[in-house]
């Protein structure tokens, strides 16, 4: 099974390369929300990785992200057997990339590392591919969404990504990916990486008033190009930054139909269908906390 483009549609290729060889429905095999979390019995076709795209880093790990519209539940899977056999990232396909969609995905693979950081299953492997990835995407992200045909700037975020997709092999995401996996179940018209960004301030500022992760988000802070970080909140700081040079700080979660009234339609579904990721969080987060990070980022 070959799968060429961007993120759905390699892991598009991962999911037929499970059903091409196994009984059922694939929401048989989904745990989390209504999938019946059933073993898969047959090993899947091997899957060949094309990338077009610098945001999933799913070429470099087993998880495929797939949405089942008829009861709103966007939830990942994969185990080691949907871990692509060969993948080739070649920065020359990703050129003609839009400006906005560069930065979605620049800002998805920054999320896989900055989440991988501080994921409480985090080690010194994936805290090394982590950094690195968060250094390039600092480094190099405006400079490839505001001039496409920048090879090297490309280059630098597209190795970015598959050292996010490194990240989610070795440690994984936290709950950042929960609330927005459930903002592009109720409202699919919303691309992913926008998602991620329009709640990410808020997001890392509640971990960083929490007390409990300080030294990693300085960390991060460094790696994405403020050297003289010394705060928790300058990460949050440089985050804004960096979206600001990208054009992408003024997100609206209205512009695609999500309305302030039903937040905690989002939180339920968060909590339903990828809670499993918040016991990864480097404090807990309840669902209260959930609705003031929805509530905060509302625009």
């Amino acid at each position: 099974m070959i799968g060429f483009g961007g993120g759905s549609s390699i892991d598009a290729g991962k999911a037929i390369a499970v059903m091409a060889t196994n009984p059922g429905d694939y929401w048989d095999y989904i745990s989390g929300g209504t999938g019946k979390g059933k073993t898969v019995p047959n090993d899947p076709l091997p899957v060949i990785a094309i990338t077009t795209t610098a945001g999933t880093g799913t070429e470099a790990d087993p998880w495929t992200v797939v949405t089942k519209e008829d009861t709103n539940e966007k939830i990942g899977f994969g185990y080691d057997k949907t871990f692509p056999v060969l993948s080739i990232v070649e920065p020359e396909l990703m050129l003609t990339v839009p400006p906005a969609l560069t930065a979605y995905q620049g800002f998805d693979a920054l999320f896989h590392s900055t989440e991988g950081y501080l994921n409480t299953t985090a080690y010194p492997i994936s805290d090394a591919f982590a950094l690195r990835a968060i250094s390039l995407v600092g480094k190099s992200l405006a400079r490839a969404v505001n001039n496409g045909s920048d090879l090297e700037a490309r280059t630098d975020v597209a190795l970015a990504n598959t050292l996010s997709g490194l990240v989610e092999s070795t440690s994984g995401c936290i709950s950042e990916h929960s609330l927005a996996h459930a903002m592009g179940a109720l409202n699919p018209e919303i691309p992913h990486g926008a998602a991620l960004i329009s709640i990410s301030a808020a997001y890392y500022t509640h971990f960083a008033n929490t007390g409990k992760c300080d030294a990693r988000l300085i960390d991060m802070a460094r790696a994405l190009g403020k050297a003289d970080a010394k705060a928790p909140m300058d990460f949050v700081a440089a985050l804004v930054e960096l979206q600001k040079a990208c054009g992408v700080d003024a997100i609206k979660m209205s512009d695609y139909g999500i309305r302030y009234e039903d937040l905690p339609k989002y939180v339920e579904n968060a909590f339903d269908t990828m809670g499993g990721l918040f016991q990864f969080d480097p404090s807990a987060l309840s669902r209260a906390d959930v609705l003031t990070i929805f509530q905060a980022s509302y625009r």
